[in-house]
């Protein structure tokens, strides 16, 4: 789905960049600060080789790479389209090391060149229409029925279209975040190493998976195991 354009997207997402860096706390001149910098050109290397090899290169127009340290306890990392990403400093204690920081590093640039915000936003669009279509076909009707099935397709279209759109996108992310990770030169088995720190860290206290926007702990773990050769193999083949 891309019902909004890059071209659009791109410019919503660089100024919201923009306007997040100037609220926050950014660290610059630390180790950590150039670790993430150092790892963030490493892995967008990587995706240039890699859709280079593929003849791909121009997915990349209009990408405009910014990799920013932020001082927060929050355990996060994101990616806004157009690559722009930014590290709390609260994860690092899960990372560990650079190859850790790799893990995360390869997932957030795996969503930027997969689109990924542009999907979610295209989605969105989408419910959106849905209900003002239930809106309209509801009119009739008494309010506690328009609002019983506004409700219901509220929770609907979250449990049967939103939350798994979002959970593919994680797991798709983490795939293809390990293949480029392999290809910058980090070893692809330290993502299992990091879940596993980040499953400990959450002590079981996940919501189940189909009640949330990401695939559970055991889930990433095992899917992951099960795409370590192949990331390895391609990485191998590109060099």
């Amino acid at each position: 789905m891309a019902f909004v354009s890059n071209d659009e997207l791109f410019a919503m997402s660089f100024q919201q960049y923009g306007e997040f860096l100037n609220e926050s706390n950014v660290i610059s001149g630390t180790a950590d600060a150039f670790m993430v910098e150092r790892v963030g050109h490493r892995i967008r290397e990587a995706a240039e080789i890699w859709l280079q090899a593929r003849d791909q290169s121009h997915f990349l127009d209009g990408y405009e790479w910014e990799f920013s340290l932020i001082q927060s306890n929050e355990i996060n990392a994101w990616c806004m389209p157009g690559g722009k990403i930014a590290f709390y400093t609260g994860i690092l204690p899960i990372t560990q090391n650079e190859a850790g920081l790799a893990v995360v590093m390869g997932h957030e640039i795996a969503h930027a060149l997969l689109n990924h915000g542009q999907q979610r936003m295209s989605a969105g669009v989408l419910q959106q229409a849905g209900a003002a279509v239930l809106g309209a076909g509801t009119a009739g009707q008494s309010e506690t029925t328009q609002a019983l099935a506004m409700t219901a397709y509220g929770v609907g279209s979250e449990l049967l279209g939103t939350m798994p759109f979002s959970r593919s996108h994680e797991s798709e992310s983490d795939h293809y975040g390990l293949i480029l990770m392999a290809i910058a030169g980090y070893d692809p088995q330290e993502a299992v190493h990091f879940w596993e720190r980040m499953s400990a860290m959450s002590g079981g206290g996940a919501p189940p998976q189909f009640l949330s926007t990401h695939p559970s702990d055991v889930t990433r773990i095992r899917q992951i195991q099960e795409w370590i050769p192949e990331a390895r193999e391609r990485a191998a083949s590109l060099r």
